[in-house]
């Protein structure tokens, strides 16, 4: 069935709502995603939507609503408890509990007008809200809202859901001020290369030398597979530290540099193989937060290593022609602090987990 349309100061609204599960969506499906035999008439108020405080002409609200959608919204807000009105976004927190008082106080609401006297409720408010109650979100559509929101805040730039979910392969790369070091997986979290460079005499000096940053990087990318995604770390270094400036501005010169190089069809295409990855987010999804601070993850990459041999299905798939040089260069590291060898390898496996199989937060 076709959904019903709505008007509120000459904009078109379009509702889908899901099958209800209770009673109480029953009746607001009911309302809502019923064919009516005549469209209503579109009605603009003289509503000034800018002024949350601005009066509006007696019975706006009234006018803006069929009678039947009138008789839904008020069914919920006279019959709903609070949790159950914590289900419409705009009705979480202290609205819903503002809504139950009023009730009690002063008993059922006889007219959309009188949600008005609700604390926290305005005229522009109320006409969201009752929207909102009469096409409520499904479960999809909230999932979708939910993962969106979620990818915005770990990549960036903003990329497709649809070219995640086909990635095939990615090159994970992290850097710091000694090193650099790269890890090549596949969407069955196998591991095709994993690689470090201790070549670096980029932060020797204070120059940042544009020719020497780009003969240094273009030697590393040389030897890097090809891949659907390149997945840089992005640094939570603040800018507001004065002292860290030179190496905040090294990190920024590294990405800027990897972005051109790396991005070989962006003039032609217009499409990013480069993206940033949040680095607090990669920690937290592996529990290496403690505070706003990330631990070393050595231990959780000689984990890898360990189940890929002892393992049927371990988490992450180390080749066998590859695990022993892999495990030697691990073990080379033991003495000193090689972050960015382990982080490169952990990082890939949180973007497959978090952006390509399962971006919940």
């Amino acid at each position: 069935m076709s959904g019903p349309t709505l008007f509120m100061a000459g904009e078109r609204w379009r509702c889908f709502l899901a099958p209800s599960r209770s009673s109480l969506f029953r009746v607001l499906h009911n309302s809502c995603c019923r064919k009516k035999s005549t469209t209503p008439k579109k009605i603009t108020p003289n509503v000034t939507f800018c002024d949350e405080n601005a009066k509006e002409p007696e019975n706006a609200l009234d006018k803006l609503f069929s009678s039947e959608q009138q008789a839904s919204i008020l069914h919920v807000l006279n019959t709903a408890s609070t949790k159950e009105l914590e289900a419409f976004r705009l009705l979480r927190g202290r609205r819903s509990i503002n809504i139950v008082k009023h009730r009690e106080n002063f008993g059922a609401f006889q007219n959309l007008e009188s949600l008005m006297n609700v604390p926290l409720f305005k005229y522009k408010s109320t006409v969201q809200v009752c929207n909102s109650i009469l096409c409520p979100k499904t479960g999809g559509e909230k999932r979708k809202l939910l993962e969106n929101r979620f990818l915005r805040k770990l990549l960036k730039p903003v990329i497709e859901r649809e070219r995640l979910k086909a990635v095939n392969s990615i090159i994970s790369i992290v850097f710091g001020t000694r090193r650099i070091a790269w890890a090549h997986l596949d969407r069955k979290l196998t591991v095709l290369d994993w690689q470090q460079s201790d070549r670096w005499s980029l932060m020797k000096g204070t120059s940042y030398a544009s020719s020497v940053y780009l003969e240094e990087i273009s030697s590393i990318i040389s030897k890097m597979p090809k891949a659907d995604f390149y997945v840089l770390e992005k640094t939570g270094l603040s800018i507001q530290n004065s002292s860290l400036f030179p190496i905040l501005l090294h990190f920024h010169i590294m990405e800027a540099m990897l972005y051109a190089l790396l991005n070989k069809t962006f003039a032609q295409e217009g499409q990013h193989q480069v993206l940033s990855i949040n680095r607090n987010a990669v920690g937290k999804h592996f529990e290496l937060m403690i505070g706003d601070s990330r631990t070393s993850g050595k231990e959780l990459v000689k984990q890898f290593l360990f189940d890929s041999v002892l393992k049927a299905n371990p988490r992450v798939f180390f080749p066998s022609d590859k695990i022993v040089r892999y495990r030697q260069m691990f073990l080379s590291t033991e003495l000193q602090r090689v972050e960015e060898l382990y982080d490169s390898l952990l990082q890939a496996v949180a973007f497959y987990e978090l952006a390509v199989f399962d971006s919940e937060p």
